[in-house]
């Protein structure tokens, strides 16, 4: 099968390199030379996913998978098109479509009868038949149902373990017809393998949820499901902290029940996920309160971490504070909604002089997010943001002169810091 992926990122490259281990050939079409070019020379524009570097030397070694600039020219050569095209939120949870909507007429403008549409990316429901659907119609001249096939399969995985993921979950699919419907589970029957789960109802593998809005709906329920339920743990931490409880004991406690699961509290608010998808959901539906309130608990973790900073060490002007991780989670170089922006914000706000260190960053690639790096300054106190790998093994001998460290992902070893104050949210 001829395949064409438009949108080489984080999730996309890794699905053209999954769907070429299967046997078939894919096109890969980026609107970036620089990872067109770094794609056709076998190498991953970007570090952190498993094992994808020695699978995309495997596949544009076997001839499965090249890169384009020409979308059009991509489409017009295959007979399934899998959309992964990043979708944003203004501040005020807005969707901006420019990007999708560039891509969705190339793709029109080079799609042939016979061919398979599937959208991954994240969408409010509704988007894939009120939208796609007529873009796809006007600029090709086709009827999507009867010309060509239009589907809804959201990704499910995180980046660093993309393989692993697109394995262990099921893969949901929404046509805008029965028939297109039947075709998207066949592709992705033919693309994708699958682990053993008895665990689940309807067995691991790709299941059709009937409707294209029913699996923008799933995506967009689970997700805001994960944002809910850490905006809970973070109230039950703010009260924990106020009463002295280990918040992360009782937390345990509760997991023990089969219907409950709590996800631990921390200043982490960022990525493609959270804080997004909770926003689309709320375009959709503006009247869900509850969601409303957990996207503000949640946005609200990082000033309340620099709260609980100011408490500890007092007034924080002039005071030197180190920010440790600039990921918006360990082992993953992406800074997309990460906590430490509003982090570094709040430091500000009190006066106080931040740095920010990242050991997946350098001092320039921060700086050219904006972030001021730190290049060796002396602190006297430190938050942790990112939960790296590289902070579990972190004490007061690698940060002499910190008074305070909050650590906001409960990552540090109480042994290894004794004379320092080390706060943890949640006790």
């Amino acid at each position: 099968m001829n395949i064409c992926v438009v949108a080489l990122g984080k999730i996309g490259l890794p699905l053209a390199v999954q769907f070429a281990s299967k046997g078939h050939r894919v096109i890969g079409a980026d609107v970036s030379e620089r990872v067109v070019a770094l794609v056709n020379d076998g190498a991953v524009p970007f570090p952190g996913e498993a094992d994808l570097d020695v699978k995309l030397k495997d596949a544009v070694a076997a001839e499965l998978l090249s890169a384009t600039t020409d979308t059009a020219a991509a489409v017009a050569q295959s007979e399934a098109v899998v959309v992964v095209v990043p979708l944003f939120v203004d501040a005020e949870g807005v969707p901006d479509f420019e990007w999708m909507d560039n891509a969705t007429r190339a793709i029109a403008a080079g799609l042939k009868p016979g061919t398979l549409v599937s959208y991954e990316t994240t969408l409010p429901v509704g988007t894939t038949r009120g939208r796609w659907l007529k873009m796809l119609e006007e600029g090709s001249g086709l009827t999507g149902g009867t010309d060509f096939q239009l589907v809804f399969s959201p990704e499910r995985v995180l980046t660093g373990r993309v393989f692993a993921d697109l394995r262990r979950y099921p893969k949901l699919v929404g046509g805008i017809d029965a028939g297109s419907a039947a075709r998207g589970v066949a592709f992705y029957q033919a693309v994708l393998d699958f682990d053993e789960r008895p665990d689940l109802p309807r067995g691991n593998g790709v299941w059709d949820l009937g409707s294209a809005e029913a699996a923008e709906m799933a995506k967009l329920a689970e997700t805001t499901y994960r944002d809910v339920n850490i905006g809970l743990a973070n109230q039950f931490a703010r009260y924990a902290d106020s009463v002295g409880i280990d918040v992360l004991q009782v937390i345990e406690a509760c997991n023990t029940q089969p219907y409950s699961h709590i996800h631990q509290p921390g200043i982490a608010v960022g990525g493609h996920c959270i804080p997004i998808y909770p926003r689309i959901y709320l375009w959709n539906d503006p009247s869900a309160t509850v969601v409303r309130s957990a996207r503000e608990a949640n946005a609200a973790m990082p000033d309340y971490a620099v709260g609980l900073l100011e408490a500890a060490y007092g007034d924080l002007t002039g005071a030197n504070v180190l920010v440790l991780g600039a990921a918006y989670r360990g082992g993953v170089k992406e800074t997309a909604f990460s906590g430490v922006f509003p982090t570094v914000e709040a430091l500000q706000a009190r006066g106080a002089n931040p740095f920010v260190t990242d050991p997946m960053y350098t001092n320039a690639e921060l700086e050219a997010h904006g972030l001021p790096a730190h290049e060796g300054q002396p602190v006297t106190a430190a938050i942790i943001q990112a939960d790296h790998a590289e902070y579990r093994t972190l004490g007061e001998s690698d940060l002499p002169g910190v008074r305070v460290l909050v650590d906001g992902r409960r990552v540090t070893d109480q042994a290894r810091w004794t004379t320092a104050t080390r706060i943890v949210i949640g006790g």
